[in-house]
């Protein structure tokens, strides 16, 4: 294990474990090793029959970033044009907000990022069932989960975006992925970040959300 880990309760790792795109530190490296240490506990998360169909594919290739990179700005493309039609007005309409600043900074700058992290998981769910979609991302979404918590504890960072997805075969034939057996769960940028004091998000409280015995 790392020798370098941030003093944070249980508690508190889990509550400042923030999506972070403009404190990312783009200029300090992030050795492979701490890389390997935070995947090593994102496998210990539990998953569908123990099956562990899960595979991580980590890039600190510049150029492979860079094209990487390319994909995810034309999947943001798109995804704007859907949100667009989604709400009947045009893609320069839409709302500028805080959380949109700071995604379309990432957006600028991903490609500057120390590395990139695509968790995978063998199976395509596109024609299944509930139950066995649910299986699927089950198997890959705690896991993924851990891996965010351990880049915390030890002072990095990360964002869950999914916005290459749209570009999900390209991406997976640049990087070799088998795209009909496998789906990836996302892209982390991984960095360390500008401080690491992070706060609690603003939710709702439980008691709000919480329906017992019926909705």
């Amino acid at each position: 294990m790392s020798e370098v880990q941030l003093d944070l309760s249980l508690d508190e790792l889990l509550t400042t474990t923030r999506c972070v795109r403009k404190r990312l530190d783009f200029e300090r490296p992030v050795p492979r090793k701490l890389i390997k240490e935070c995947i090593d506990i994102a496998l210990q998360a539990p998953n569908g029959s123990n099956r562990q169909r899960w595979n991580w594919v980590a890039v600190d290739d510049g150029d492979v970033k860079q094209k990487i990179a390319d994909f995810y700005r034309e999947g943001f493309a798109i995804e704007r044009q859907l949100m667009a039609e989604q709400l009947g007005t045009e893609v320069g309409a839409l709302e500028r907000t805080p959380i949109t600043d700071s995604v379309q900074y990432l957006l600028q700058e991903i490609q500057n990022v120390p590395v990139m992290v695509i968790p995978t998981i063998e199976g395509r769910a596109e024609q299944w069932g509930v139950m066995q979609q649910a299986s699927l991302w089950g198997s890959v979404l705690p896991p993924t989960w851990n891996f965010m918590l351990a880049l915390r504890a030890r002072g990095l960072g990360s964002a869950w975006t999914t916005i290459h997805l749209h570009k999900e075969k390209e991406v997976a034939e640049l990087l070799g992925i088998p795209y009909q057996q496998c789906t990836q769960a996302g892209l982390f940028p991984v960095a360390y970040t500008k401080g690491t004091d992070f706060k609690p998000g603003p939710r709702c409280d439980a008691a709000e959300v919480i329906h017992w015995n019926q909705w």
